[in-house]
C-alpha cells in the first residue's frame, strides 16, 4: 500500500514501556502489571500489546488510503484527510484478548497460545469515523443486512504479515448488519485517549468493534471488502473458537463451531447448553437445532444468568497483606453491551458472599440499567474489608439475560436423548447458572474465554515474619 509498509523482520519495532511484562518478544505481546488496570481509562503505555507479526511502518501519511470494494456498486479509495472530514465520534470501549487469563487455564491442562495473566485487557476512549458513515460512501445504507450485490459481511484486511496466514495479512469480518448499525459504534479509529494512535495500536487507522473479542478489531487497515460469506482467514476459521473440554487436537472439527464474536461471556441458556452437550458426546457434530421430548412440543421459558470475566487487580495471585483493612479492587466486563448486574466477593473461599461497589467514570455509583453508562466499557469494582489471617479471596461478575426457547418435534433415539439430558443436568449442576467456580468447566484447547472465578490467596505479613524466625 502507498504510504504504509509491512516489515519482514523485527528490526524496526517501536519503543515500549520498560515495566510491561513481555509474554512473547517476536511477535511482541505484552501486558502491564495488573495494578495498571485500576484506573477507568487505561494509559496507552499500559494498554496490552497483541501482535502477530512485525509492526507496520508509515512512510508517507499523505499517500496512505484505504480501499473499499467487493460486493459494492461504488468502490473507492479513501484517504486519512477524507476520513477526518467525516463526523467524528468518541467511544469508550474495552478491548480484550480472547486469551486473557490463559496462563491460569494452562495450569489445569496445557493449552496453545501466548500466556496471558489478567491484564490482556484495557479500556480506552477511541476517536474516529463510524463505519456506518463510511459504508454509505460506497452505496450501503444504514441498518442494512445485505448489500444490493449480495454482501452480508464486512471483511477488514491489515497490511501486516502473519505466519499463520503464510506471510499474508491479518484479517477478520463482522456481519454487515452490525457494521451498518450506528448504535453498534463500530469505528474506523485514528485516536486513542485523545491522541493519535501509536504504531503498536494500529497507526494510522484501525477498526474498533465494541463488545466483541479484540481479535475482530483489525489494526493497520489496508482494505475493507464487502463479501457474501464470513471471512475465511485463519483467525476466523482456525482460531478463536470455543470448544468443550472433551475436544483435543486429535478430534477437533473447526467447522463445528462459529467464529467467536462476543466477549468472554457465558449464557447458560438451554439451547447453548444442549449444543455443548452434543459436542461433548460427539465433537464432530454440527449445530444443534431441534429436540424431541417424548411426543410433545416443549416451550421452555428461562431466566438465565450470564457472566462476564472479572479479575482482582489490587492483589497478586499469591499475596501478603498487613494486618487491618484490605482493598479488593479490579474490573468486570460483559460482552455485547450488556451491563454488570453485580460483582460478588468472598473472603472465605466461597462460603459466603457480599456485593462490591461498582463504578465507571468519576467514581459515580454504577447501575446496570442507567442509559448514561458507557455500555461498551468495563465496570470497576472495589471494597475494603478485614480478611482472615490466611484465606482465598474470590471475585465473580454477573449479568442477567431472559430467554424463551421453542423446541420443535424431531426424532432422536431415546438413548441419545437421555445422554443429552444427563449431560445437561451435569452441566447445570456444575455451573449452577452462575460463573463457573473452577477453570476445568471452561477449559478448552486454545485457552480462550476463561470466565471462571478469579481467586487470589492472601496471608498476613506478620505470619510470614513469624514463620521466618
Amino acid at each position: 500500500m502507498p504510504g504504509l509498509t509491512a516489515p519482514s523482520d523485527y528490526s524496526k519495532e517501536p519503543p515500549r514501556h520498560p515495566s510491561l511484562k513481555i509474554n512473547s518478544k517476536e511477535p511482541f505481546n505484552a501486558e502491564p502489571h495488573r495494578t495498571a488496570l485500576l484506573s477507568y481509562i487505561t494509559p496507552v503505555d499500559f494498554f496490552y500489546k497483541r501482535n502477530h507479526g512485525p509492526i507496520p511502518i508509515v512512510n508517507d501519511i499523505e499517500r496512505y488510503c484505504v480501499s473499499i470494494g467487493g460486493l459494492v456498486k461504488n468502490p473507492l479509495e479513501i484517504s486519512m484527510s477524507e476520513i477526518r472530514k467525516l463526523p467524528k465520534y468518541n467511544v469508550i470501549a474495552t478491548l480484550q484478548c480472547a486469551g486473557n487469563r490463559r496462563t491460569e487455564m494452562s495450569k489445569t491442562r496445557k493449552v496453545r497460545g501466548v500466556g496471558w495473566d489478567v491484564a490482556a485487557v484495557g479500556n480506552a476512549k477511541w476517536g474516529g469515523a463510524k463505519l456506518a458513515d463510511v459504508l454509505e460512501l460506497v452505496g450501503i445504507s444504514k441498518h442494512t443486512s445485505s448489500s444490493p450485490l449480495g454482501g452480508k459481511h464486512v471483511e477488514f484486511i491489515s497490511i501486516d504479515k502473519c505466519k499463520e496466514e503464510n506471510g499474508g495479512p491479518y484479517k477478520a469480518s463482522i456481519p454487515l448488519r452490525q457494521a451498518t448499525n450506528p448504535e453498534a459504534d463500530v469505528l474506523l479509529a485514528y485516536e486513542m485517549n485523545g491522541e493519535t494512535l501509536n504504531r503498536d495500536h494500529g497507526y494510522p487507522l484501525r477498526v474498533i468493534v465494541p463488545g466483541v473479542i479484540g481479535a475482530r478489531s483489525v489494526k493497520w487497515l489496508d482494505r475493507i471488502s464487502i463479501i457474501e460469506d464470513e471471512c475465511q482467514g485463519f483467525f476466523m476459521q482456525k482460531d478463536y473458537k470455543m470448544f468443550p473440554p472433551s475436544v483435543n487436537w486429535d478430534n477437533i472439527n473447526w467447522l463445528s463451531r462459529k467464529a467467536q464474536m462476543d466477549f468472554p461471556v457465558q449464557d447458560l441458556g438451554l439451547a447453548q447448553t444442549l449444543q455443548n452437550c452434543l459436542l461433548c458426546l460427539n465433537p464432530s457434530a454440527g449445530p444443534l437445532k431441534d429436540f424431541q421430548l417424548k411426543k410433545n412440543t416443549v416451550l421452555i421459558q428461562s431466566h438465565s444468568e450470564a457472566f462476564g470475566l472479572s479479575a482482582i487487580c489490587s492483589l497478586e495471585d499469591v499475596d501478603f497483606v498487613k494486618p487491618g483493612k484490605v482493598t479488593i479492587a479490579g474490573y468486570a466486563v460483559a460482552g455485547g453491551g450488556r451491563g454488570i448486574e453485580r460483582v460478588d466477593i468472598s473472603v472465605d473461599g466461597g462460603r459466603t458472599w457480599f456485593e462490591a461497589q461498582r463504578c465507571q467514570r468519576g467514581n459515580i455509583p454504577y447501575q446496570s440499567d442507567d442509559l448514561n453508562n458507557d455500555k461498551w466499557a468495563w465496570v470497576l469494582f472495589k471494597v475494603v474489608v478485614d480478611v482472615p489471617e490466611s484465606t482465598v479471596i474470590i471475585a465473580k461478575a454477573v449479568c442477567t439475560i431472559a430467554a424463551i426457547v421453542l423446541m420443535n418435534i424431531t426424532i432422536i433415539p431415546t438413548d441419545v436423548f437421555n445422554s443429552y439430558l444427563l449431560a445437561y443436568l451435569l452441566l447445570v449442576d456444575t455451573a449452577s447458572n452462575v460463573q463457573p467456580e473452577n477453570v476445568e468447566v471452561v477449559w478448552n484447547l486454545r485457552g480462550i474465554l476463561n470466565t471462571s472465578w478469579h481467586k487470589v490467596q492472601v496471608r498476613r505479613a506478620s505470619q510470614v515474619a513469624i514463620s521466618n524466625l
